[in-house]
């Protein structure tokens, strides 16, 4: 079964902090990796942040390195976006999606199945 559902977004001011949520199949979390993009309206979709279910590395675009903490939780079968030090240029909505591997240029990530998004607005 393939099912990514996410979860968190809303409104914040800038320099504040949201944490996405991932509802993730376990079909998925055994097979593959983890990651999330995001889309602003008007621009391409970013490659953010990726977990490697082979090795537990985390790979992050430059864009969040540094602000931004993607995690798993393995029993609850979810998978976590920690966003700090939120920016304005941060809005987007957000997609937690599957890959067959992270790769170390987070942009180049090629996704496979994705959920609905959810949508973060950063503005004051």
């Amino acid at each position: 079964q393939v099912q990514l559902e996410e979860s968190g977004g809303g409104l914040v001011q800038p320099g504040g902090s949201l944490r996405l949520s991932c509802a993730v199949s376990r079909y998925l979390l055994d097979y593959y990796s983890i990651g999330w993009f995001r889309q602003a309206p008007g621009k391409e979709r970013e490659g953010i942040s990726c977990f490697s279910s082979s090795n537990a590395n985390t790979y992050y675009a430059d864009s969040v390195r540094g602000r931004f903490t993607i995690s798993r939780d393995n029993r609850r079968n979810t998978v976590y976006l920690q966003m700090n030090s939120l920016k304005p240029e941060d809005t987007a909505v957000y997609y937690c999606a599957s890959t067959v591997g992270c790769v170390p240029n987070v942009k180049d990530t090629v996704f496979g199945y994705w959920g609905q998004g959810t949508e973060v607005t950063v503005s004051s």
